[in-house]
């Protein structure tokens, strides 16, 4: 072959070696229309093409897991961070050093050890019926184990992660004991059998089987664009300013490299840009969550719910203390 002929097909096979470089595979356990739109705002801005499948976070963890050195993925996107701090112990992550990342993700956002970042923030607060409580009968989660809620207390099911992670939260600032004794105080005082989601819960303040519930925010929003007209209402708890109070519980959906990404580079690249102002509004916005870039202000739908002191504990503990959580409402009665 003449020299020519050899440097052409040297410059092709680098060509065909980029292309296939410029390409990021995402597992992701949130719903294809809340991604889609981003993924494709992403390559229409950098020409890298996303692929992604789309699952529960646990049968995707189960998946990279028994794919190993195998997997096609990138990244990891999955929502709460008791799953994504599992995906880290379980070593499904690596950690990666990001200037970008360190600047636009609050430090309690994001894992101590750099495996995952938060990239959208969920508040999950109180919502109660304006005709039978009034919001200066409100105060804190604690609060709501108060044998003054008896018969008038609404939940979701202890089986989703969400109550976990509150629970864990409450771990790390009461103890064990304490929690406890609160999470006894709210079967006691519960109206009715715990609900399989938020939105069941909140149709049964609405309609006045019960005064108060506990979910995120973003239901809250989704049910009153359906129904404006339900006599509910947020109640931000734990506001004592002076320092008593945490603040409201806060979680996250997130993202994190995977161990065995074949373009770690270029999947270190799109969560970067997730995290960006550019995108935040897109990525948070699509779901009615707060962007994780206090950079970036909320969508007017989310702002119009008011602003609110957040639990500044660091949301590993979601993961960390879950096992504990589970075992601690089994004991105390919650379903």
């Amino acid at each position: 072959m003449k020299p020519i002929q050899l440097l052409t097909c040297a410059a092709l096979l680098a060509c065909g070696l980029t292309a296939m470089a410029e390409e990021v595979v995402v597992y992701s356990a949130r719903n294809e229309q809340l991604i889609k739109p981003l993924f494709d705002a992403y390559t229409q801005e950098t020409g890298v093409q996303v692929k992604f499948i789309t699952g529960g976070e646990g049968p995707l963890m189960e998946r990279l897991k028994a794919e190993g050195r195998n997997t096609p993925a990138d990244i990891l996107l999955t929502v709460d961070a008791g799953n994504l701090w599992q995906a880290g112990q379980q070593e499904l992550l690596r950690p990666i050093s990001s200037k970008t990342l360190s600047d636009n993700v609050p430090v309690h956002l994001r894992d101590p050890g750099n495996s995952w970042f938060g990239l959208s923030v969920r508040a999950r607060t109180l919502v109660y019926n304006t005709t039978k409580v009034k919001s200066t009968d409100l105060s804190t989660y604690e609060d709501l184990a108060d044998p003054k809620w008896k018969g008038r207390l609404c939940l979701r099911t202890s089986k989703k992660v969400y109550n976990q992670s509150l629970v864990a939260m409450m771990i790390t600032e009461h103890g064990e004991p304490k929690t406890e004794a609160i999470v006894k105080g709210w079967v006691n005082n519960l109206a009715t059998a715990p609900f399989p989601d938020d939105t069941k819960a909140m149709e049964a303040v609405a309609n006045r089987q019960c005064d108060v519930t506990v979910v995120n925010t973003y239901y809250f929003g989704r049910l009153m664009e359906k129904n404006p007209k339900l006599p509910l209402a947020i109640y931000w708890p734990n506001q004592n300013l002076s320092g008593k109070d945490a603040g409201v519980h806060v979680n996250v959906s997130g993202a994190g490299v995977t161990h065995h990404a074949k373009n770690a580079a270029g999947a270190q690249r799109l969560i970067e840009w997730l995290s960006s102002e550019k995108a935040q509004n897109l990525y948070a916005d699509s779901n009615l969550e707060y962007p994780v870039n206090p950079r970036v202000k909320p969508d007017a739908t989310v702002a119009a719910w008011g602003t609110f002191k957040p639990n500044q504990i660091n949301v590993k503990d979601a993961g960390s203390l879950q096992a504990q959580a589970v075992k601690l409402m089994d004991r105390a009665g919650y379903k």
